[in-house]
């Protein structure tokens, strides 16, 4: 039987790598960041940017059978996605590498896990390989935490994918959902205003269901 023929994004359609990361973490975030083009940082981005400021000079260095490229251009038109990688390391005789760098420490989500998913299938498509593992070296500890891009990370890749290019196509931007812990780390606190539009939000639900009932 033939295989079906892989539907692929036009380029006025692909959505930032990065995108993804945000959308997992947070879909209002990932609209206002991308949709509505609001930011606003504090010590906890700055730290990111300082990280990345430190790696993203583009270019390639070898050593010995290692060869590592900085600020690698990414694509994948059947993703719908491009985007810019950290560090791809390549040896002579194994698959590419993708390296993120990230600030904090390892989390609970798998947001940076699918960011970096997301890279290897651009290097997959881009480069007509296999590719099977990279790494997120995290600041907080100065490790790498080894991630396998296994069936279940690039299914969830495949499907945030989706949904984040279709909010960003359709700019729309969802009601708040505040969670203390998630809200307090990010930059756009003040410019979300969770908790009081949240609470806005749940006073509109109980006069609409006053005035029905």
């Amino acid at each position: 039987m033939a295989e079906m023929p892989v539907e692929l994004i036009g380029e006025d359609e692909l959505v930032p790598i990065s995108a993804l990361q945000h959308m997992l973490y947070c879909p209002r975030q990932c609209a206002l960041i991308h949709n509505e083009k609001q930011w606003a940082e504090n010590r906890f981005t700055a730290e990111g940017r300082v990280l990345h400021e430190r790696v993203d000079t583009r270019g390639r260095e070898r050593r010995g059978g290692l060869t590592t490229a900085r600020s690698v251009p990414l694509r994948s038109l059947r993703l719908g996605v491009t985007g810019v990688a950290d560090v791809v390391e390549m040896h002579a005789t194994e698959p590419p590498y993708p390296v993120e760098y990230k600030r904090g420490r390892p989390k609970a989500h798998r947001a940076d896990e699918v960011q970096l998913c997301a890279q290897a299938m651009c290097l997959e498509e881009m480069l007509d390989v296999s590719v099977i593992e990279g790494a997120l070296f995290y600041g907080r500890n100065r490790r790498r935490k080894v991630v396998a891009f296994d069936a279940a990370l690039r299914e969830l890749t495949e499907r945030v994918a989706v949904e984040t290019r279709q909010m960003l196509l359709d700019d729309e931007t969802p009601p708040p959902e505040y969670e203390a812990r998630k809200c307090n780390a990010c930059s756009l606190k003040d410019v979300c205003q969770p908790r009081r539009l949240h609470r806005s939000a749940k006073v509109v639900q109980w006069l609409a269901k006053a005035i029905e009932d």
